[in-house]
């Protein structure tokens, strides 16, 4: 295998997708190739977040409303009165009353938390999917067979690197030690069509380090680029980019 070849399997040998005897050739290049091994750890380090699954923590409040609901209706004592006197003005029909209107207010609350569990429950899955569904997407583009990457020092002492596969015609943008955004901003990356901004999706803003698959298909684009959008995202750069990315040259 040539050098030129063996340049490109970083992304693959980070998820250890090669074939026993390209990883040992690949092992024995990584030794003397810096630039491969920083990749290799950059893209290492970014894989294993792929698979953090999305928790769901109730709400403090569950238990104390749960328990609010049960407490207003009192319990009758139990009676202690002659045998038989079942009639609905006697302690006996009161309590069953009580003991009735109980069991209906534990079923209202304890419903109402079944229906929340589900729902939570529910939102988790899809966003266990979604999840799922973009680290597959992420996967294919860092595994594929022309997957090319371009890295550089961003500002503020960031680091950056582009994947793209025109095979897939996708592109995946991995940084470590960005600085956060201002308050009420985002990093909204973007597509550069020959000197035209197209937008390419949104960093997560409480993320140092950070995956994104890029939106959207490759096409003609020769680069991305990084400004500071407002929450939500714009139609179009509304700022100086903070950061300026050539995409590699296959």
């Amino acid at each position: 295998m040539s050098t030129a070849e063996l340049h490109t399997l970083t992304g693959a040998y980070a998820l250890h997708a090669l074939p026993e005897t390209e990883r040992r050739e690949f092992e024995r290049h990584l030794a003397d190739c810096e630039a491969c091994a920083q990749e290799v750890r950059e893209l290492s380090a970014t894989a294993a977040r792929l698979g953090l699954a999305v928790a769901e923590t109730p709400p403090r409040e569950l238990r104390e409303r749960v328990l609010r609901e049960i407490t207003t209706v009192r319990q009758e004592a139990p009676s202690h009165g002659r045998p038989g006197r079942t009639g609905g003005g006697g302690r006996t029909g009161r309590w069953t009353t009580y003991a009735l209107a109980a069991c209906v207010a534990a079923a209202a609350a304890f419903g109402g938390v079944a229906v929340w569990q589900n729902q939570v429950a529910q939102d988790a899955r899809q966003e266990a999917d979604r999840a799922q569904r973009q680290n597959e997407q992420l996967a294919q583009v860092l595994s594929a067979p022309d997957a090319r990457t371009s890295s550089g020092e961003l500002t503020g002492g960031a680091r950056g690197t582009v994947v793209v596969s025109r095979q897939e015609n996708r592109a995946v943008f991995l940084a470590s030690g960005m600085a956060a955004p201002p308050s009420g901003k985002v990093y909204q990356i973007w597509f550069n069509d020959e000197g035209t901004m197209r937008s390419a999706g949104l960093m997560n803003p409480s993320a140092s380090d950070d995956a994104v698959l890029l939106d959207g298909p490759v096409d003609r684009a020769t680069g991305m680029g990084i400004t500071v959008e407002p929450a939500g995202g714009s139609a179009e750069p509304t700022s100086d980019p903070v950061a300026l990315m050539d995409f590699p040259t296959a």
